[in-house]
């Protein structure tokens, strides 16, 4: 019983491990990153946001295409890719008025 724990949790460490160097090969220079998200992908930016740690979150997305890249610039002047997609649809809509239901 106490191989098979071992096994496990050596398997775990491995996943954890790869996480890892999967997110970091996914951040670089800013000016590289977005670079990449024009050219290769026709992104370009549609949104910004200041988070309270002092990162700065961007939307990046294409007409023509609908994909999309969430961009967090951390205070260090990396740029780091968080999430990316299909199906990318401006919307201006308002929100609700508070207390009624969304």
């Amino acid at each position: 019983m106490e191989r098979v724990l071992f096994a496990l949790s050596l398997g775990f460490v491995g996943v954890i491990l790869a996480t890892g160097a999967c997110f970091a090969a996914q951040c670089g220079p800013r000016d590289r990153v977005v670079g990449q998200l024009s050219e290769r992908w026709g992104e370009n930016r549609r949104s910004v946001g200041i988070a309270a740690n002092g990162q700065v979150m961007e939307l990046y997305a294409s007409a023509e295409t609908g994909t999309w890249t969430i961009v967090v610039t951390l205070p260090d002047g990396r740029s780091c890719l968080i999430a990316s997609g299909e199906g990318f649809e401006a919307v201006a809509e308002d929100l609700p008025a508070k207390g009624s239901p969304a």
